[in-house]
Order: C-alpha cells, then sequence, then structure tokens
C-alpha cells in the first residue's frame, strides 16, 4: 500500500484520524518527513483552489484543516527549523470585532501553504500587533474587520505601526466584509483580500517571492 497517497486521500476527506495513522505509517516503511509535508502541502494548495471556486465551502475547508494539524503534529518534531516555515505571518482581528470563524479560516489556509501564523485571536488592540511585529518580526500582518464600526481600528492599527517606526519592516493585509480595496488603498494597507482563499494566495506569492 502506498501509505503517502493514503495520507493524500485521507486528508482530503478530512479524516483526522485516518490521516495520523498513514503518517506513522508511512514513516515507519521509510516514507520521509519532508516528502510527507510536501504532498500535505500540495493537498492543502487544492483545497485551497477549491475553496476558492466555491467548490469546497467552509465546514469543509475547517474539517480538512483540522486533519492537516493532527498529521503536522506527528512530523513537526522531525522538522528542521528551517524546514517548518516559508515565512511568518501575524494575523488578528481587530479591536472591538469578535468574529474568528473566517480569521480561523485564512489562518488554516496560510498553515497549510507553509507559512508560519502567529495568532493573535480576536478584540486585539494596536499594540498588541505593534508588539507581536517586534517580538516576532513576521513577513506579513493580516488584520480583519468583520463590522463597520471596527473598520476605524484597521486604520488606526496601521498609523500605530507607522508611529513605532516599524511599518517598513512588514507588509500589510487586511479583509473582512465591510472591506474594500478602496478602503484598503486609503488607509495604507499593502494588499487587500476579498476572502479566506484570496488571502492566503497572496501571502504564499508575496513570501515565494521575497524569501
Amino acid at each position: 500500500m502506498d501509505y503517502l497517497i493514503a495520507v493524500g486521500e485521507c486528508l482530503q476527506r478530512g479524516n483526522s484520524g485516518e490521516t495520523r495513522e498513514n503518517v506513522i505509517k508511512a514513516l515507519e516503511v521509510g516514507v520521509s518527513h519532508q516528502e510527507i509535508l510536501n504532498h500535505m502541502l500540495e493537498v492543502m494548495e487544492v483545497v485551497g483552489r477549491k475553496f476558492k471556486k466555491n467548490e469546497l465551502f467552509v465546514p469543509e475547508v475547517l474539517i480538512i484543516g483540522r486533519a492537516f494539524n493532527v498529521a503536522l503534529e506527528v512530523i513537526s518534531p522531525l522538522l528542521a527549523v528551517e524546514e517548518k516555515y516559508l515565512g511568518t505571518v501575524v494575523i488578528g482581528a481587530v479591536k472591538g470585532d469578535l468574529h474568528d470563524i473566517g480569521k480561523n479560516l485564512v489562518k488554516m489556509l496560510m498553515v497549510g501553504t507553509g507559512v508560519r501564523v502567529i495568532d493573535l485571536g480576536v478584540d486585539v488592540p494596536a499594540a498588541k500587533f505593534v508588539e507581536a511585529i517586534k517580538t516576532y518580526e513576521p513577513d506579513i500582518v493580516a488584520m480583519s474587520s468583520l463590522l463597520t464600526t471596527t473598520m476605524i481600528q484597521v486604520s488606526k492599527t496601521i498609523k500605530e505601526i507607522q508611529k513605532a517606526g516599524l511599518r517598513d519592516k512588514v507588509k500589510i493585509i487586511i479583509g473582512g466584509a465591510p472591506v474594500t480595496n478602496n478602503y484598503a488603498k486609503n488607509i495604507g494597507s499593502d494588499f487587500y483580500a476579498i476572502d479566506a482563499g484570496t488571502a492566503a494566495e497572496i501571502v504564499r506569492e508575496y513570501i515565494q517571492k521575497n524569501s
């Protein structure tokens, strides 16, 4: 049995238990951890594309993401630090915004492309974003605003990043239901993502190009 193929098939079905079992069996028969990771990332790229085309929906993608994370737990101890990540993203929903489903979906798709994601959670004040930039030195900061009333917090956070002298050290991507491309440009964001799949795609392309 080709356990590597089985890993991909179980992952696409979102079966966490079988995905984990086949990762372990693949390792036991001599498949390298890097080969398993690369195959899993290929599957997740397909998942991201299908989601963007509405061939997969949020619940399905979240289940697949859970299976991916379970498998990743098995091989992570085997990965050297330099193997693990293409780059780093700090993500959070801005102050006053308690919505996390969209943010979690973006996070999962980013992780699925080989990116390290530092999740600050929801209701994140500007100061916490600034501190995270200093601590983690990310390539990109991703902010979400799902409410019209919290959009102003995105602008305030960018201004605080500028005041801290960190704006030229990171790229900023924003998204959320009320956010538009024009708004993103007007407040000084580098990128705007209309949905989670687009956000992951933009981040992957930028990091791959600049790594």
